[in-house]
């Protein structure tokens, strides 16, 4: 079950999402996807590839990066934008961890 705190949902325990993983948090303004990166931080991106919408979710995820499974376009999980020479960007979301849980502000979705 989600439960809402503030504007902050909480999506997951971080002992569900394995280093170098990644995951898709469904909600009613489509699919997230949620990165444990390289840096030991969590990440959140719109889970459309913006190249043929690919599911970044099951992509392979390196450093702050994830590699689209189906084109190999590379995503920065920071900023959401493609790396040289592809070009384009997707949305990006805050998370935050707190008490061994991930959150994604989602304006109070």
């Amino acid at each position: 079950m989600t439960t809402v705190t503030d504007e902050w949902v909480k999506v997951a325990e971080v002992a569900d999402i394995p280093p170098l993983s990644g995951r898709v948090v469904r909600t009613k303004s489509g699919d997230i996807a949620l990165f444990h990166a390289g840096d030991g931080n969590f990440y959140a991106i719109d889970n459309r590839c913006p190249h043929k919408g690919g599911p970044l979710s099951e992509g392979i995820v390196h450093d702050c990066h994830v590699t689209c499974p189906l084109h190999n376009w590379v995503l920065n999980l920071k900023t959401g934008e493609a790396e040289a020479p592809d070009e384009g960007k997707v949305a990006t979301y805050e998370v935050k961890v707190k008490d061994g849980a991930v959150y994604l502000k989602l304006g109070g979705a």
